[in-house]
């Protein structure tokens, strides 16, 4: 099991945060995704490709990219 970090932009509110969650948890592979507001980030682990996390954030309205 990996573990991916995510800088998340355009997350205003616990609604963002709360959207942002359940779209990375609906992406198969997923074992779990925690979503921080203040830093706009979110951390998920689970065995899944980092591209269908980025799709999956993006598909919600907001922009996302893997940290290195």
């Amino acid at each position: 099991m990996q573990t991916l970090h995510l800088n998340i932009r355009g997350m205003t509110c616990s609604h963002c945060v709360r959207a942002v969650r359940e779209a990375l948890e609906a992406v198969p592979g997923v074992h779990r995704a925690e979503v921080s507001l203040k830093p706009s980030q979110a951390t998920v682990q689970g065995d899944v490709d980092p591209k269908a996390l980025l799709a999956a954030v993006e598909a919600e309205g907001y922009h996302a990219e893997i940290q290195p």
